[in-house]
């Protein structure tokens, strides 16, 4: 390449690669506002009047903010009681789902035994397993126990370990060196002892994706409170917002402030601990050794 043509070569290449980088922008910004359009419509439909809700063609922007409708639809029903509901719900559950899931995750990934290999993907094969499918037989059962208008099919399950928890806690437990382990054992310690000394520190991003998860699992879940919650001053959430729906008429200003007042906590949840989440997410980011 001579010394004329060569500006002219690397000038061609740089324009091209700002072409690329405005066009992958171009497309991620059309994208958000595909994805974001929806939330929009619900924050903008909670600040207007009935009137302009059913207005026709529709308002993208209110005319007028209504915040009032925020303090209106939370003072139509006990909507404080409900919330604390749904927190004792989700925070039992979220302490059960860390503790057991990583528990199981350390005996998988760090403890020899005869048959762990073939357990572990008996245990991945329960992903497979549709919720509707064992929806009925655990509706039985737990009546059978005497647990119905309780939230004890809410938390309990919790308790029990989840297939996918499992594998991702037990993939980053892979990570950590076993000479952590074996110091400790020369040091006296048991499996107890070194799953939370040492593993639950080590995996604490893992833990926080795993508390994520299960949280917003617990906060936003609908169909377990429809089952068996059948007592008003037991009801959660979600079950609250379907007051708002009528068989004639829906009151979609309160609907929809009330969906974004639900949406918040986990918004923010995700918002605080995201880095977190996304170092949990990764299952190669554990310490090597």
């Amino acid at each position: 390449m001579s010394a004329y043509t060569a500006p002219k070569f690397y000038e061609k290449r740089k324009f091209r690669e700002k072409v690329k980088a405005w066009a992958i922008t171009l497309l991620l910004i059309a994208g958000s506002v595909i994805i974001l359009s929806p939330l929009w419509w619900m924050i903008s439909t909670s600040l207007k009047s009935p009137a302009e809700i059913a207005q026709y063609p529709p308002t993208f922007f209110p005319k007028e903010f209504n915040f009032n409708n925020y303090i209106e639809a939370w003072q139509t029903a006990p909507f404080t009681r409900w919330a604390m509901n749904t927190l004792f719900i989700a925070i039992i559950g979220t302490i059960g789902s860390v503790l057991i899931n990583s528990l199981v995750a350390y005996s998988f990934a760090k403890i020899r035994f005869k048959g762990r290999n073939a357990l572990f993907v008996i245990v991945l094969s329960t992903m497979l397993i549709p919720g509707f499918v064992t929806m009925v037989p655990q509706y039985i059962l737990f009546s059978k126990l005497g647990w119905v208008n309780t939230y004890l099919p809410l938390i309990v399950p919790a308790f029990l370990g989840s297939a996918f928890f499992i594998f991702l806690l037990r993939q980053f437990m892979m990570t950590i060196p076993n000479s952590l382990i074996e110091a400790a054992v020369l040091d006296g310690a048991n499996h107890l002892q070194i799953w939370w000394h040492i593993m639950i520190p080590l995996t604490k991003p893992a833990l926080m994706a795993v508390a994520i998860f299960s949280f917003n699992g617990a906060w936003n879940d609908l169909l377990g409170p429809l089952l068996y919650i059948n007592d008003e001053r037991m009801y959660t959430l979600q079950i609250g917002l379907q007051t708002f729906k009528g068989t004639v008429q829906t009151q979609w200003h309160y609907l929809m402030s009330m969906s974004v007042t639900v949406l918040l906590p986990v918004v923010l949840l995700f918002f605080f601990f995201q880095r977190y989440f996304i170092e949990g997410s990764n299952i190669s980011s554990g310490t090597k050794g």
